[in-house]
């Protein structure tokens, strides 16, 4: 099992936007066959080093993250975050 572990800082780091984020992540459950496991979770310190939303997902190989990283509802949460992140997200992935 690989895990991929991504976090994100947003531009808008309200409340009602991190919210609308989480739901933008979320939505790709059940939606994207490779992926066998996500979780979405936010900051609750709220620190200047914080990151605001973290991603957790689970796949088999390497390779299905690779279908993952291309699959149209993927692109489509690809191109939300690139409007709505202050700077790059940050990632690792490692087997699990």
């Amino acid at each position: 099992m690989l895990t991929h572990i991504v976090l994100f800082k947003l531009k808008d780091r309200s409340p009602e936007s991190v919210q609308a984020t989480v739901r933008v992540l979320e939505n790709m459950e059940g939606k994207i066959e490779v992926l066998r496991h996500i979780e979405v979770g936010t900051d609750v310190l709220h620190l200047e080093r914080s990151y605001d939303i973290a991603l957790i997902t689970k796949f088999d190989s390497v390779e299905d993250l690779a279908v993952y990283d291309t699959h149209p509802v993927h692109e489509e949460v690809k191109a939300h975050m690139k409007r709505v992140l202050d700077g790059t997200s940050i990632c690792v992935d490692f087997e699990s």
